[in-house]
């Protein structure tokens, strides 16, 4: 019987693993498919973020590994976009 409930108790963490990962795949397919580069860099950052979450929850280095050296990188993109905004530019700094 505890070997039962042990075994459901695994498929659920499992299932979530899973969700985590999809969802944040999807969000990559979503950022691919985007125009506005101020809202691709925000679902970018939540895909780097939930690809951290699945690729550390399950040991996958190279997953977490890659979106660690992402999220920084997509932030001061990010934050590039937001300040040109700011002081009425459309583009983005090309450096």
């Amino acid at each position: 019987m505890r070997s039962r409930k042990l075994t459901h108790v695994l498929d659920d963490i499992v299932r979530l693993w899973d969700t985590v990962g999809y969802l944040a795949a999807g969000l990559v397919v979503m950022a691919f498919c985007m125009k506005d580069m101020m809202w691709l860099r925000v679902v970018a950052l939540t895909s780097n973020v939930l690809f951290l979450v699945y690729g550390v929850g399950l040991g996958l280095v190279p997953v977490w590994l890659l979106h660690a050296i992402l999220l920084p990188v997509n932030g001061w993109r990010l934050w590039q976009g937001i300040c040109c905004r700011c002081i009425g530019r459309r583009e983005f700094v090309r450096e």
